[in-house]
C-alpha cells in the first residue's frame, strides 16, 4: 500500500482516517473488510476495488462510475438480491491479484435526476460500501466497514516512483505479474538498446542494467526516445548516465555500467534473467553468447541492415531469441556474426533511422513477453526478419 500517496490525497486520506481498511495495489484502490448479506442471510465480507485515477502522485476525479466486487452477491435483510448495480459477473482472478466476481454499476445523480461523475474516490467507494452494508447493519448493527484496523505495509519493493494505473485501467494487471522480479540488461544502449529501455521502463521488471561505454553525442539525440537539450548534449554524458538519469524519473532500479562488456568482465551478467544484445556490430558478441548459452540465460540479439538504391532507403530488421529451448540455430543457420564486422551497408557507416530502431526494439520486446508468457506466442519462432519494402515479416527457427 502507497502510504505516501494515501497521505497526499484528501480522499484516500478521508477513507483511511474515517476507519476504512484500504490498499493500493496495481493501479487499484481496494476498500476491504465490506459487510454485506449472502443468499442464504448470513453475513459476510467482500472488497472493493477500482482503477484508481490519478496525475502523477495526485488523484483526480474517477474517470469510470463502476466497481468490482469479490464476494457473493449482496442480498437485502430479507433474501432479495440487490438491484439497480449488477453489471455483470465473472469470477476471475484479474485484477489485483484478486478473484472479482461481480462488476457492480451505479452513476451518482444531480438534483435534477442527471448522470455526473463522482467528485471523488471517497464519495464513490463509500456510495458502494453503503449500497452493500446497509442490509448488514440492519441485521447486526456492528456490521461495518469501519473496522479502523492498523497496516503500514512497505512500498520499498515498488518498481516505479508512481503507481502504475495504466495497467489497471487495461485489465492486465494479472499478466504485468508475470514480470515481476525479472533482472535484465542491455548491452549497448545505443538506437535500438535505448527505446529497447524506454518499453522497458513502463514495465514492473526489478531491475534493469545498461552496459555501454560511449558518449551521448548530438546524432544519438536523433535516433534516440524523447527529447535531449542543448546542455545536456553539451555536458557530453555517457550514454549509460544519460539515459538512467532520463528514466530513472519514472522506473526504480535502472543501473548504469559505463564499460563495454568483453571477456574480462563477464561476470556481470551472470545474475540477470535476460539480456537484449544491442551491438550493431558482430566483433565482440562471440565471447558474449557463449558467456549467456553456458549460463543457460535467454536472450535476444537485434539487429537492423539498411542499403540505398535509386535514392532511397531499402531496411530489414532482425530479431533472434535465444532459449533453453532453442539454442543452435544462431551459428547452424548463421543468423547473425559473432566475429567480424558488418557488410558493407548503411549500416557500417553508422547509419540508424530513428523508426526502424523503434520498430526493432518493438518487435524485440514483444518476442520477450511471449517468452515470459506475457502475450501468445503461436509461431515460437526463435528468428524473424522484418523488410521494409515488402511489409512483411518472415518467421524461422520454430520450435
Amino acid at each position: 500500500m502507497s502510504t505516501e500517496l494515501i497521505d497526499r490525497n484528501e480522499d484516500l486520506k478521508r477513507l483511511r482516517d474515517e476507519g476504512y481498511d484500504i490498499e493500493i495495489r496495481d493501479g487499484h484502490l481496494l476498500v476491504r473488510d465490506v459487510p454485506y448479506v449472502t443468499a442464504s442471510g448470513k453475513i459476510a465480507r467482500g472488497t472493493l476495488l477500482t482503477p484508481l485515477t490519478t496525475a502523477g502522485d495526485k488523484t483526480v476525479r474517477p474517470k469510470r462510475h463502476t466497481v468490482m466486487f469479490t464476494g457473493e452477491y449482496p442480498h437485502s435483510a430479507i433474501g432479495e438480491r440487490i438491484e439497480g448495480i449488477e453489471c455483470g459477473d465473472r469470477n476471475e482472478r484479474v485484477e489485483a491479484g484478486l478473484t472479482v466476481c461481480y462488476d457492480f454499476s451505479a452513476h451518482k445523480v444531480d438534483a435534477s435526476g442527471n448522470k455526473v461523475p463522482y467528485d471523488d474516490h471517497f464519495e464513490k467507494m463509500t456510495y458502494y460500501v453503503r449500497r452493500l452494508s446497509h442490509p448488514a447493519a440492519t441485521i447486526d448493527s456492528g456490521a461495518t466497514a469501519q473496522t479502523y484496523k492498523v497496516s503500514a505495509p512497505s512500498d520499498d519493493d515498488a518498481p516505479f516512483e508512481y503507481i502504475d494505473t495504466a495497467s489497471a485501467r487495461s485489465g492486465i494487471t494479472e499478466m504485468q505479474r508475470k514480470l515481476w522480479g525479472c533482472r535484465l540488461g542491455i548491452i549497448g544502449i545505443g538506437g535500438t538498446g535505448s527505446y529497447i529501455l524506454d518499453l522497458l521502463a513502463k514495465t514492473p521488471v526489478k531491475e534493469i542494467h545498461l552496459f555501454d561505454d560511449d558518449v551521448f553525442l548530438t546524432h544519438n539525440a536523433f535516433r534516440s526516445p524523447g527529447a535531449a537539450s542543448i546542455d545536456e548534449l553539451r555536458s557530453r554524458p555517457f550514454k549509460v548516465d544519460y539515459f538512467q538519469n532520463k528514466y530513472s524519473a519514472q522506473k526504480r532500479n535502472i543501473v548504469a555500467h559505463c564499460e563495454r562488456i568483453c571477456e574480462s568482465n563477464l561476470h556481470l551478467l551472470d545474475d540477470l534473467n535476460f539480456v537484449f544484445v544491442c551491438l550493431h556490430s558482430g566483433n565482440g558478441k562471440a565471447p558474449i553468447i557463449a558467456h549467456l548459452e553456458d549460463l543457460d540465460t535467454p536472450f535476444i540479439d537485434v539487429g537492423l541492415g539498411i542499403t540505398s538504391a535509386n535514392s532511397m532507403l531499402r531496411g530489414s530488421i532482425r530479431t533472434t531469441a535465444s532459449t533453453s529451448a532453442m539454442r543452435r540455430h544462431i551459428r547452424q543457420n548463421a543468423r547473425f556474426s559473432l566475429e567480424g564486422e558488418p557488410g558493407e551497408d548503411e549500416y557500417s557507416r553508422n547509419t540508424q533511422i530513428a523508426e526502424l530502431n523503434s520498430l526493432n526494439a518493438t518487435l524485440a520486446i514483444i518476442k520477450w513477453k511471449k517468452i515470459m508468457g506475457f502475450y501468445l506466442d503461436q509461431a515460437n519462432e526463435h528468428h524473424s526478419i522484418y523488410r521494409v519494402g515488402l511489409n512483411r515479416i518472415l518467421n524461422d527457427d520454430t520450435t
